[in-house]
């Protein structure tokens, strides 16, 4: 039987010297589904695991997509599942590591598939959330999917129009779409899960910002700054620094920016996952052989 052991957890714990130790015990590659490592202009403000840790295990989709390419989710998890068919016939296990929820739940759940609805319908429903305020289209949702209503994050406004424009577009609650006609797996999945105290999660990440300062993440940032619109570049680390270049923060507040969205982005991963009751979870400590025995009971 295909395994596929997947490692998650909050930013900053230790995901990636982990994933290098169970390659390495199971001879076999890894699978990054962190959305932040896919963009080769991005090295350091992104945590990409550095030459030694890459040559130590066989990585895929690490900067294998540039910050000029549309990549979507829904791709990633053709490329994954593709990916994998190829690599289980070299080794019947296989790691996957990364911080990004929903790229997880792609490869190993599918994604909701939704039938397409004409452009106009979004123009016009940010037309609306312009000139009427977020509270409207609310309003609206609850009104044509109470159950999305109560589910999405109805205060995020990409998330609301969505769900808005597939109630609009097909004449059908956009819940209704959710956890249909998922393609099966075939791979037996294991989730494991690296936490720590949140002081020491926070400290962990502060730390990793000023080492990232001083490997020359402002210098990568002022190369990036001229395609600031894009979207792979509307992230943490690099978001803050435009603002510094923009002339509107000071250079210290803008790392301080940083330190505390990181910190908030992790408080996010850990909200994400923490739903998720099949992840075995295991301190950011914990000796390596006690998680290979764990994993052989599963």
């Amino acid at each position: 039987m295909n395994t596929l052991i997947t490692i998650v957890g909050p930013t900053a714990i230790g995901k990636t010297a982990l994933s290098i130790q169970l390659a390495k015990q199971y001879y076999c590659d890894i699978l990054s589904c962190d959305s932040r490592q896919f963009y080769k202009e991005m090295t350091i403000g992104t945590a990409v695991p550095d030459k030694e840790e890459l040559n130590a295990a066989k990585h895929h989709f690490i900067q294998n997509r540039s910050i000029f390419e549309d990549y979507s989710v829904g791709q990633f998890e053709k490329d994954a599942i593709e990916k994998l068919e190829e690599l289980f016939t070299k080794s019947n296990t296989q790691i996957m590591v990364g911080g990004s929820g929903l790229y997880v739940d792609a490869v190993l759940k599918g994604l909701d598939y939704f039938p397409k609805v004409t452009p106009e319908i979004r123009e016009h429903l940010s037309l609306e959330l312009e000139k009427k305020g977020i509270n409207f289209l609310q309003d609206k949702l609850q009104k044509l999917d109470p159950i999305s209503y109560k589910t999405i994050a109805i205060n995020n406004p990409h998330r609301l129009i969505r769900a808005l424009e597939i109630c609009i577009g097909t004449n059908t609650p956009y819940s209704s779409f959710i956890n249909k006609n998922k393609a099966p797996r075939n791979f037996h999945s294991i989730k494991i899960g690296l936490n720590a105290d949140r002081e020491i999660i926070y400290d962990r990440i502060n730390k990793r910002v000023d080492i990232m300062m001083e490997h020359g993440l402002l210098e990568e940032a002022k190369k990036l700054y001229p395609n600031k619109k894009l979207n792979a570049l509307q992230t943490v680390g690099y978001r803050e620094l435009f603002e510094y270049f923009d002339g509107n923060w000071t250079l210290d507040f803008a790392i301080s920016e940083i330190k505390k969205n990181t910190r908030r982005f992790a408080k996010r991963q850990l909200t994400w996952f923490r739903k998720d009751k099949s992840i075995i979870w295991f301190g950011h400590k914990e000796n390596t052989q006690n998680i290979l025995q764990k994993l052989q009971e599963n």
